[in-house]
């Protein structure tokens, strides 16, 4: 019971923390208008960047991670790419690189950039450039963010989005993504 309100109070604190961070505010054109306060931009419905890193390893298996319950949107929903918002001083490759270290701990590997696309939903909106690497080594989970992460097959990944809260913002990346490799999954997603 102690480590559970111990993992609480770590996760609200780094909620705090995330909602005051200086995020990059853009126009309908990704034109960069300044900065604003994560809370702030997500109040006002305004738009902010944001990054998707899809993370396969060598068998070509995507790793899925579940949302810690105290996030501010998709809390507790499973995601198919590591990511977030881009801060105010990032490029969205800079920001694609501090995400996935700091949610799975990877480092280091190359990142392929895919697509820049805009994204909308109730308390989301965005401007995302989706990126993919490759890793085989360990993953060392954010506690504050990641609950539990694991591989899946492209298609067992395509059948649980019908059976589990998966996060729409990375699965419309997923989706781009998939598509311009010619794969057909637009009755899937």
């Amino acid at each position: 019971m102690v480590d559970s309100s111990i993992d609480s109070l770590r996760e609200a604190a780094h909620r705090a923390a995330s909602d005051a961070e200086q995020i990059a505010w853009v126009d309908e054109q990704d034109n960069l208008l300044g900065s604003l306060v994560r809370s702030d931009l997500r109040e006002r419905g305004l738009i902010g960047r944001g990054t998707y890193i899809m993370l396969f390893n060598s068998a070509g298996e995507l790793c899925v991670h579940r949302r810690t319950l105290s996030k501010a949107i998709y809390p507790g929903y499973w995601d198919v790419a590591a990511g977030g918002m881009v801060l105010a001083t990032e490029t969205y490759a800079e920001s694609a690189a501090r995400e996935l270290e700091e949610e799975l701990g990877v480092s280091g590997v190359e990142l392929s950039a895919h697509d820049h696309f805009f994204f909308e939903d109730t308390g989301n909106r965005l401007w995302c450039s989706a990126f993919s690497a490759v890793w085989d080594g360990p993953l060392i989970l954010q506690p504050e963010e990641v609950l539990e992460a694991r591989f899946l097959p492209i298609e067992e990944v395509l059948r649980e989005i019908d059976e589990k809260p998966y996060c729409p913002d990375s699965l419309a990346a997923l989706k781009r993504y998939l598509k311009a490799r010619g794969e057909d999954v637009a009755k899937e997603l």
